[in-house]
């Protein structure tokens, strides 16, 4: 089915918070099949969230995904149409890659059976830094002929850490087809620990013509916590060197020293800076409202484009406490109070919440002063050891158990988080 209509631009249509499901997946919970991950996405579809980031790489969380949003509830109350499923192609395993056609066509109709739709709103290759960049343009190439002959894609986007990686890529794809990316994914890159999207980033993915650049690890994979880098069964995995994670370690005390956690000042810093800073490279989808069965356009806070958050959780008491700073942080813009009245809710919560967004910048001073030389640092990806194992297949191969992907984290029962840590009501 060949694609005849104009499209409509991504920053027209995506919603700027995105639910991320890679803790749907071993590396996150001990058994994800037990959470109740149908209840979790009821819940966030409740509070108005309409965007669902996943990967064949997650584990089981495609098919946990999938099963989730197959239920009667969201057929009667939320038409396919009315949420974004985003996934991704070519990351296997931690040291095998395919980005070939063959295996590109084979992973998207895996993942359309597993998610139980017929079509994917956007589609990432999986961590491009990885491959050559011959190899990245061959599965873009393969992913946007799929969109344009098959129907089964809107959108087509590249995800991974180095910034120079992903802005060469976004130029070459640009240079070599004439048509730019609809959207680059970053993690790791915009935090209390590492501005460089805001910085470089923007300026040279919007000059390769990059629609929108979503803002994901907001604690840059664990490390920017009180407790440290998640230890659990894969050792030290975290690539942050020994130097990094003491800075991080001083910024913790000094945020104890003003009764605050490092996780909690971090989420906000990120969720709430990127909403603006991120604008130009935002969307205008309608944002999830943060309260049970209200819907809020775009246009009701103020028309801009709002800069695009990846969130992932694991419990409803999380996501109620996500949503709650979600609510304040959009509170705070500046149509909030009109927004807040309209809505019945305390006609002085546009006041708080931008008071709490100048004590959260007071905060992040200090903690970037204590990070020193060691803000905007980078690690290294892939390491220096790195071989992709991967040959080129033209069949899949029985499902492997995938190890830690880059943007995920251990397993809670071996590296619990403190309960209110993750995202308290701040």
């Amino acid at each position: 089915m060949a694609t005849t209509e104009t499209k409509v631009p991504l920053s027209a249509v995506l919603p700027p918070l995105i639910f991320g499901t890679a803790t749907f997946n071993y590396q996150y919970n001990k058994d994800p099949y037990e959470m109740d991950t149908v209840g979790l996405v009821q819940k966030a579809l409740e509070f108005g969230v309409r965007a669902f980031d996943t990967s064949p790489y997650y584990g089981p969380s495609e098919v946990i995904l999938g099963a989730a949003l197959d239920t009667e509830f969201v057929r009667q109350n939320v038409p396919r149409d009315e949420y974004f499923l985003i996934t991704k192609v070519g990351r296997i395993t931690s040291d095998e890659f395919d980005y070939s056609k063959e295996w590109v066509r084979q992973s998207i109709q895996r993942s359309l059976e597993r998610l139980k739709t017929t079509y994917l709103d956007l589609v990432y290759c999986h961590d491009v830094e990885f491959v050559s960049e011959e190899e990245v343009m061959e599965a873009v190439k393969e992913l946007r002929r799929i969109r344009d002959e098959e129907g089964t894609i809107k959108y087509v986007g590249i995800s991974g850490y180095p910034l120079p990686v992903l802005c060469s890529l976004a130029h070459r794809v640009l240079r070599e087809t004439g048509e730019p990316l609809d959207a680059v994914m970053s993690y790791s890159n915009f935090n209390l620990q590492n501005t460089l999207l805001a910085t470089t980033g923007i300026r040279e993915l919007k000059a390769a013509g990059v629609d929108v650049v979503p803002n994901a690890s907001l604690l840059s994979m664990g490390l920017l916590r009180s407790e440290g880098v998640p230890m659990g069964s894969m050792g030290n995995w975290h690539p942050s060197s020994d130097g990094l994670r003491a800075a991080v370690k001083r910024a913790s005390d000094f945020c104890d020293r003003y009764d605050e956690k490092l996780e909690v000042v971090a989420i906000r810093y990120a969720l709430e800076q990127w909403l603006s800073i991120g604008e130009s490279v935002g969307s205008r989808g309608h944002p999830a409202s943060g309260v049970p069965w209200t819907r809020e356009s775009n246009e009701q806070l103020g028309g801009s484009r709002l800069g695009v958050s990846v969130m992932g959780v694991s419990k409803a008491s999380e996501l109620e406490k996500t949503m709650q700073v979600w609510r304040s942080i959009l509170d705070g813009l500046e149509n909030g109070q009109e927004t807040a009245t309209r809505a019945g809710r305390w006609k002085r919560d546009h006041e708080w919440s931008l008071n709490r967004r100048k004590a959260i910048e007071i905060l992040a001073d200090g903690i970037q002063e204590h990070l020193d030389e060691y803000l905007d640092y980078v690690w290294d990806s892939p390491g220096k050891d790195f071989v992709n194992k991967r040959a080129k297949q033209e069949q899949l191969r029985p499902e492997e158990q995938p190890w830690l992907t880059p943007a995920a984290s251990p397993q809670p029962d071996e590296v619990p988080y403190p309960e209110e840590a993750v995202m308290a009501l701040r």
